[in-house]
């Protein structure tokens, strides 16, 4: 690996956006928020190209801007920090990433048991089985039209794997770290293995959205831990927005950093205090569903989720084996605010992923049921495309099998292992009544504090339910 761990990088915040050059979204990505009445904001506004070229001008390198946050992510020694501090238009510089030495850390454990391949029909069947969306697939619903970001680490051999359609499914790679190895070189697996439990096909093995297509991106970097590759995270969400991406499968967290100084206080997973959790619910709300892996901690003393698992809006995912129960390694809720998370779970324990060498092997870790229910999400929000990401993610956590009696004693499963087949047709648990959805226009009413739609006389809330008036 070749990382620049010396260099330091900072965030640099700006006042305004004074010039209001037009929103940087690709036609996809306009189309969707017309459909759903996104409205465009002042997030969507690039950063001033002015203060840009002022503060390169004083000798900060830029490494990728964040839009909703207006501000940089810049390279600079601490001389150029102090310049860059004074002018005017800088509100707040933040140093993200030192030249503190890397921690050893713990790599959770995970099972390399290579699948013997002859002795069954398709390994991946029973971890789709376990939240019954073997049924979508049966009637043609498989991701088709739906555009997914897998965003990791490593993507290793990913453009050459056999059980990949790189030609029709991938439609392009982006790097938001420092690392100078090739995209999908050296630089880990297990963005690859994650990859496959959505979109592999192969003889055996049959991923949980192989017809959707899909951007890798890589915020992850190897051999340090730093609230920078939060910030890179932040650029990746801002992207996959831009792009007009539907769901954003994430298999990373961040609590513990090299720096001890930066290390998150658990009061500080409570969805609004990390730019990396703020952007996700941003992203959320900008109509991507975010999926988020809950953590591998459960039995180590952190024990709880991380950042961007705390985020409001988005979907935790925590790991099961394939007879439902409960990784002993899957972090536990609830955030600092007391939310339920995770939201839900799949099969983390001994899934079946693929390789880069294109054996089937079985591993461990909430990163593996998170791109599960990305993949369910996929395969739901292709049947049901008039739907917008918040009504898909209610669908989904509705049918979970605790969604009446969740898990608010230790917050280890949150409302249990959803239901793709129930999601699809609206079943809802004995006794609860279906929401209704309204995605038409409508005009916006404050009561005490909270913002509603009112519409035909009827009164919405954001996710465009239907509520009692």
């Amino acid at each position: 690996m070749l990382l620049l761990i010396l260099l330091h990088i900072y965030f640099v915040s700006f006042l305004d956006k004074p010039e209001k050059t037009a929103p940087q979204l690709s036609p996809r990505a306009v189309e969707q928020r017309q459909k759903w009445h996104i409205p465009t904001d002042q997030m969507d506004y690039p950063v001033s190209p002015l203060y840009l070229s002022q503060i390169e001008k004083a000798g900060a390198k830029v490494h990728h801007k964040s839009r909703w946050f207006n501000g940089v992510t810049c390279e600079m020694d601490k001389e150029t920090a102090a310049k860059v501090a004074e002018l005017p238009f800088v509100t707040a510089v933040e140093v993200t990433r030192d030249d503190t030495k890397p921690k050893e850390f713990f790599a959770p454990w995970r099972i390399t048991r290579r699948a013997d391949e002859d002795s069954k029909p398709d390994y991946a069947s029973d971890q789709l089985q376990l939240y019954n969306l073997l049924p979508l697939h049966n009637a043609g619903y498989k991701g088709q039209g739906i555009l997914m970001t897998v965003c990791d680490g490593g993507f290793y051999n990913a453009n050459t794997m056999a059980c990949f359609d790189q030609k029709t499914k991938e439609l392009g790679h982006f790097d938001f770290t420092d690392d100078t190895d090739d995209f999908y070189g050296s630089t880990g697996t297990h963005g690859t293995e994650c990859l496959s439990t959505i979109a592999a096909k192969a003889g055996n093995y049959t991923g949980s959205a192989p017809e959707a297509t899909y951007y890798l991106m890589r915020s992850e970097e190897a051999d340090t831990e730093s609230p920078k590759e939060m910030d890179n995270l932040v650029a990746a969400l801002e992207k996959a927005d831009s792009l007009g991406v539907n769901i954003f499968s994430v298999s990373l967290g961040y609590a513990i950093f090299d720096n001890d100084s930066w290390t998150l206080p658990k009061s500080a997973l409570d969805g609004r205090t990390t730019r990396v959790s703020r952007a996700a619910t941003i992203a959320a709300r900008k109509g991507m569903l975010v999926c988020v892996a809950a953590g591998n901690e459960g039995d180590m003393s952190w024990r709880t989720i991380s950042a961007p698992a705390d985020a409001d809006s988005v979907l935790t995912v925590g790991a099961v084996n394939i007879e439902g129960k409960v990784g002993a390694f899957s972090s536990y809720g609830p955030t600092a605010d007391k939310r339920i998370k995770p939201e839900v779970c799949a099969v983390g324990v001994s899934a079946s992923l693929i390789r880069p060498d294109g054996y089937i092997i079985f591993g461990n870790g909430t990163s593996f049921a998170t791109p599960l229910i990305a993949g369910m999400a996929a395969c739901l929000w292709s049947a049901l495309p008039d739907e917008n990401a918040m009504q898909i993610r209610d669908r989904i956590i509705r049918s979970a099998d605790h969604y009446l009696s969740p898990d608010t004693t230790d917050y280890h499963s949150g409302y249990g292992i959803p239901n793709a087949w129930k999601a699809y047709k609206g079943e809802t648990p004995e006794g609860l009544t279906a929401p209704s959805y309204s995605t038409s226009k409508g005009e916006k009413v404050l009561r005490n504090g909270i913002l509603y739609i009112l519409r035909d006389g009827k009164i919405y809330d954001l996710l465009g339910r239907g509520l009692v008036d």
